[in-house]
């Protein structure tokens, strides 16, 4: 029987300001460096205007279709008691509420076990740029 081992790491993920960007290929490739056959990753996302999702990487409009929805959520033009970093901060708290900062993806034979037309992303909720971290724990033999 294989030794359980885990394995952590920090990817660092630059945003256009309000997107999903996939990270898909990052993702994947320091799984791959970690050497490992079975087990759980978990990512964290370190930010409380930015959240984690799993979602389809075919279709681009399938993102621009998410991004405006979000929007209709939680609209920048509400009156907000947390103001303090612009109409857009507090809409994107309720955004990363809603969509989550953590996902946790089985690895089976050495890959993630996504499907076809699934990718990771990061969704960035702000307008601005900005420079995003992204936990990754890997648990697994």
């Amino acid at each position: 029987m294989a030794e359980f081992r885990q394995a952590t790491g920090l990817l660092s993920v630059p945003t256009p300001g309000r997107a999903l960007v996939e990270i898909t290929r990052e993702v994947m490739s320091w799984v791959g460096d970690q050497v490992m056959d079975e087990g759980l990753l978990t990512l964290f996302c370190r930010h409380t205007s930015a959240s984690l999702a799993i979602q389809e990487n075919a279709a681009p409009a399938v993102k621009h279709d998410l991004v405006d929805w979000l929007d209709r959520i939680a609209p920048e033009d509400h009156r907000y008691a947390h103001d303090d970093e612009g109409p857009d901060d507090m809409p994107a708290h309720i955004k990363a509420m809603l969509t989550g900062v953590s996902l946790a993806i089985p690895l089976m034979g050495g890959r993630l076990a996504l499907g076809t037309w699934q990718g990771i992303y990061l969704i960035e909720h702000r307008r601005a740029p900005h420079e995003r971290q992204v936990a990754l724990h890997l648990l697994g033999a």
